[in-house]
């Protein structure tokens, strides 16, 4: 470790962010970096524990706490508080494949299972990897990586998402040519269009794109496979595929009248909005400017939704939850190094405080019927309030409405973000390949290959819907089994 007594010298101090009402003026990132002094404060908190349970990525209480990718996080957190940053990049790249993405999306599950938190405050992993790739950029040190010997083989990775874009970093740099599809106009997936521009600028997904084409992989955008090319057109010309599609069925909503026009998917929304900063005048324009917004859904999505809508310059906006709000501290069930079951506050709706004085979050609550104008628009919806009841027969939870509770609020745009049920029905169909319960392409137990040998699933396509960090996983794994099925061994 850098130094033994860090932890007690130095107090956590995270990256700064813009206030609240000065950055909606704008979509740019706002969480300017720590000088190299501080950050190397920073570095010197990590103890470099015997077991260290940041980088452990194992489960807890049903819930993974540590990396998934198993970063080697006091390694460079020792190279950081020693000034020497090109080492530190050298020990980061050995396990994740794009932190410049995790270090600004992640939810940052190393920070949970760090043991500085244990009884204080953890250390500022997500924050320190960011700097770390950061200067690597900013440096020189990330120019391309070309292979001086191709296998000869070649392979298709449809979807160019977190996981798409690992599976063909790793292929490529192993020596077979890679393709990657993607059926929007730009290479990136979540990345580039479901995730704003204020938490992921769009050049970061495009500096990336830039390096990996200048490595020799080929990016095809604006191919849609299953419908402008065949599966068996693929299966043909390559030597492997591997479905990176994502999870983007999305999750219906059960209300009357969904049919009223004003009433549209989060992601829809949200790649609308990023088109429209991106200058794509092709792009249908969705704009909450000057109307009472509702969004269903809690999570992520839903929060940049909130976010996005309050930059547009929105009347209003409610978000509304199905489940009960989260303890504001861990409850005695929920302990170390559990990831914590907590409520958290994030960006979108500490702005909506900001600008509306209260937070927008409705807990145990859905719409229950939309109500039209009389051209067919949404302009208000019937919400009803929810209780939980444990089903004998299932074994689950489910949520109940309670009578009585019915609420009219004024609404002209209703942004659903209740999440995904599992990688759209055309690509599983296209090549023939059945889907788990959980609507995800049904893989061998364990692996990546599916029932057809030489095709391929990861990422959310494979294990449903999940983080940026989970992708990356799939995808450097699943490049690590396509890889022994075209040589007859892996040394990835």
């Amino acid at each position: 470790m850098g130094k033994s007594t860090g932890f007690l010298e130095f107090d956590r101090v995270g990256n700064t962010s813009v206030a609240p009402k000065e950055r909606i003026k704008n979509y740019s990132e706002f969480h300017p970096p720590l000088n190299k002094s501080e950050r190397c404060n920073q570095a010197a908190r990590c103890m470099n524990c015997g077991v260290p349970f940041c980088q452990s990525g194992v489960a807890f209480g049903g819930m993974v706490s540590g990396c998934p990718l198993h970063n080697l996080i006091p390694e460079w957190n020792d190279e950081i508080y020693n000034g020497h940053w090109e080492e530190a990049l050298t020990r980061l790249l050995k396990t994740n494949s794009f932190p410049e993405f995790t270090g600004r999306v992640c939810p940052a599950l190393c920070e949970a299972a760090c043991t500085c938190g244990m009884n204080g405050d953890s250390v500022t992993v997500h924050d320190n990897e960011l700097a770390i790739i950061e200067e690597g950029f900013a440096n020189g040190l990330m120019q391309p990586r070309v292979p001086s010997v191709r296998s000869g083989k070649r392979v298709a990775v449809i979807g160019s998402g977190p996981a798409g874009l690992a599976v063909a970093d790793r292929l490529n740099q192993r020596g077979h040519s890679v393709t990657v599809y993607e059926r929007e106009n730009r290479a990136g997936g979540l990345l580039m269009y479901g995730i704003p521009n204020m938490k992921l600028d769009k050049s970061i997904v495009e500096r990336r794109v830039n390096l990996m084409t200048a490595e020799g992989v080929e990016f095809k955008v604006g191919v849609n496979v299953g419908v402008d090319v065949t599966a068996e057109q693929l299966k043909d010309q390559y030597d492997a595929v591997v479905i990176a599609a994502g999870s983007k069925m999305p999750r219906p909503l059960s209300a009357e009248n969904m049919d009223a026009s004003g009433i549209c998917l989060a992601v829809d929304y949200l790649t609308a909005s990023t088109k429209g900063l991106l200058g794509d005048t092709t792009a249908m324009p969705i704009s909450a400017e000057g109307k009472n917004v509702i969004i269903v859904g809690g999570g992520d999505t839903g929060n940049d939704c909130v976010g996005t809508a309050i930059r547009q310059g929105c009347r209003s906006v409610v978000q509304l939850e199905m489940m009960a709000k989260l303890p504001d501290s861990r409850s005695e069930n929920n302990q170390w190094p559990q990831r914590p079951r907590v409520c958290k506050t994030d960006y979108g709706q500490e702005e909506a405080i900001a600008v509306f004085g209260a937070d927008p979050r409705r807990y145990q609550t859905t719409v229950k019927e939309i109500i039209k104008d009389d051209e067919g628009a949404v302009s208000a919806v019937k919400t009803v309030k929810l209780c939980s009841k444990f089903d004998k027969a299932s074994g689950r939870t489910l949520m109940e409405e309670v009578p009585g509770s019915e609420e009219t609020l004024p609404c002209e745009l209703l942004l659903i973000a209740a999440g995904f049920i599992g990688c759209e029905n055309y690509v599983t169909d296209a090549f023939g390949l059945e889907r788990t319960g959980r609507g995800a392409v049904a893989t061998k137990d364990g692996r990546f290959q599916t029932a057809d040998p030489k095709v391929f699933a990861a990422g959310d396509a494979r294990r449903g819907q999940s983080l940026v960090v989970w992708a990356i996983s799939e995808g450097r794994e699943c490049a690590a089994e396509v890889d022994e099925f075209l040589m007859g061994y892996s040394n990835i």
